[in-house]
């Protein structure tokens, strides 16, 4: 995946025990825990299919955590927010994703509304 090697180990669930080889019975190195993290993508012109113009996310944004579509956005500008507050909902593959405030503010900018497409790391709201 991603041009990386992972070694799996498939269970047979007929009952019968699968063939062990050589390379499967050979120990796996243990690796120091990886951190992964990316900025928030660079996002270009507007979403097709009637999508939300999209921005640079900036330091006080709540961006999108994945590419959907808006189902709701549970605050207003003017607002005052605490941390960890619900603010939106995104939608994916019939899957509703909830969006928290990752810090206390006063909701600037609301960039989209209820029904927008919007992707991953696009500017949702900004917090003052």
């Amino acid at each position: 995946m991603d041009g990386k090697s992972y070694e799996v180990v498939v269970e047979v669930l007929d009952g019968s025990p699968a063939p062990a080889t050589a390379e499967a019975k050979k120990p796996v190195p243990s690796a120091a825990p990886v951190t992964l993290s990316r900025p928030a993508p660079e996002v270009g012109p507007k979403v097709e299919d009637g999508g939300a113009p999209r921005t640079s996310a900036g330091a006080n944004s709540i961006v999108s955590p994945l590419s959907g579509k808006v189902v709701s956005i549970d605050i207003v500008a003017g607002q005052v927010v605490n941390e960890g507050m619900q603010v939106a909902t995104i939608e994916a593959m019939k899957m509703n994703t909830f969006v928290y405030a990752s810090k206390q503010g006063r909701v600037g900018t609301v960039h989209v509304k209820a029904g927008d497409a919007v992707e991953e790391g696009a500017p949702l709201i900004d917090l003052g």
